[in-house]
């Protein structure tokens, strides 16, 4: 007749010659201890589901004590009751996706259409943030609260990147759920912090002094490529990628491919006068059948070769720039702005502007709207001013 197991009894269990033997409670039916042939010990529980006989293993002896482990053997008889399958849970979670997986699935159905920069920046957060914090969680596991904590863990450095890594991680569970490794997106409702947008324009001044400190500079192909984004407001992937087949400079056009652009749509702009002086003094200078505007030579490959590739970075150079011009708080997207400001300040709708920028929605071009309407006042008072004098008014 079968006793009811206690930790001493558990422990004074022989080892069976080989296999294994399971010594069984009197208390609560199918619950019992299974020993080794190496004496080790483990707590298990058997029960029928749907009439197949299932068997569970609770945990090892001593880390689990036999009255915990029998008060979680009478928790699951009750799930069987009720039609669970314990073992069948324990194994569908064993095998669900992570979110380690759930990165890996993102790398391979965003990050090939995202431009490169925008690709580094969601492996950054990736490797960075989101890993190191929730990578063994099981995609199904992960609350809102654990998204919320690893939100504000971020903030406390990077307050803009946290909301971009929120951005990233929501875009993540989305797909989670298109998979169907989940019903409900986690990062839903968790606060973003507020961000202020930046609204800075180089001013005349500023701009000599930047003209001037990319005069002197010995690294003239890359002042070459600073010149250009102020010339034309282009992103700098646009610029550092562009290649010399996308110009016709007697015709004063860049066409930049749709590869290449945020909107992923082809984009055809004018160049001024001073931007194809620039450009053809570049290209009389870079030799026969050139392909890129700024190249740079790649590491050496297998074969110990070099390859021509675009230039990647004008950190160095910008932070150079910047300390010699005596520029502060500018970054070098910030002569996108610049360029669109001249503009506004110049007269140019919104529409204008928003096409030579390559806007496909205009609500992104409103960020100027006080700039053109100081122009238009301009004029306005110019024809107040004429009125007055001719003593209309």
């Amino acid at each position: 007749m079968a006793d009811k197991l206690t930790d001493e009894i558990v422990r004074d269990l022989a080892a069976p010659a080989s296999g294994n033997r399971i010594t069984y409670d009197s208390e609560v039916i199918g619950f019992g201890c299974r020993v080794t042939s190496a004496g080790a010990r483990s707590f298990v529980l058997n029960y029928r589901v749907a009439g197949r006989e299932r068997r569970i293993t609770i945990g090892k002896w001593p880390n689990w004590k036999t009255a915990a482990a029998r008060r979680e053997a009478s928790i699951l008889k009750r799930k069987v009751d009720v039609g669970d399958d314990p073992l069948h849970q324990r194994q569908a979670r064993r095998d669900a996706p992570t979110v380690a997986e759930l990165a890996d699935l993102y790398r391979k159905v965003h990050l090939p259409s995202k431009r490169p920069a925008s690709a580094a920046g969601d492996e950054l957060a990736l490797r960075k943030h989101i890993l190191p914090k929730l990578e063994r969680m099981r995609v199904a596991e992960v609350q809102h609260a654990d998204v919320a904590e690893l939100h504000r863990a971020v903030t406390k450095t990077a307050p803009i990147g946290a909301n971009r890594m929120l951005a990233l991680l929501s875009t993540m569970f989305n797909l989670a759920i298109r998979e169907k490794w989940r019903s409900d997106n986690p990062c839903h409702g968790v606060k973003r912090n507020q961000e202020s947008r930046r609204e800075r324009f180089l001013a005349p001044a500023e701009i000599a002094r930047l003209s001037k400190a990319l005069a002197a500079s010995p690294e003239q192909a890359s002042a070459n490529a600073i010149r250009l984004l102020l010339l034309t407001g282009a992103r700098r992937g646009e610029v550092l990628g562009a290649r010399w087949d996308e110009f016709d400079l007697d015709a004063g056009t860049w066409t930049k491919p749709g590869a290449r652009t945020k909107q992923k749509t082809l984009h055809r702009v004018p160049l001024s006068g001073v931007a194809i002086a620039l450009l053809s003094e570049m290209r009389a200078k870079a030799g026969k059948d050139p392909i890129y505007l700024f190249p740079s030579m790649s590491r050496p490959g297998p074969d110990g070769r070099r390859r021509e590739q675009p230039l990647r970075s004008l950190k160095t150079m910008w932070g150079a720039m910047c300390r010699k011009a005596q520029l502060r708080d500018v970054r070098l997207h910030d002569l996108r702005h610049s360029f669109a400001s001249m503009l506004a300040s110049g007269g140019a709708s919104l529409p204008l502007i928003g096409a030579l920028l390559g806007h496909t929605q205009s609500q992104t071009t409103l960020r100027y709207a006080h700039l053109v309407d100081a122009a238009l006042r301009g004029a306005v008072e110019q024809v107040g001013a004429i009125l007055h004098t001719r003593g209309a008014a």
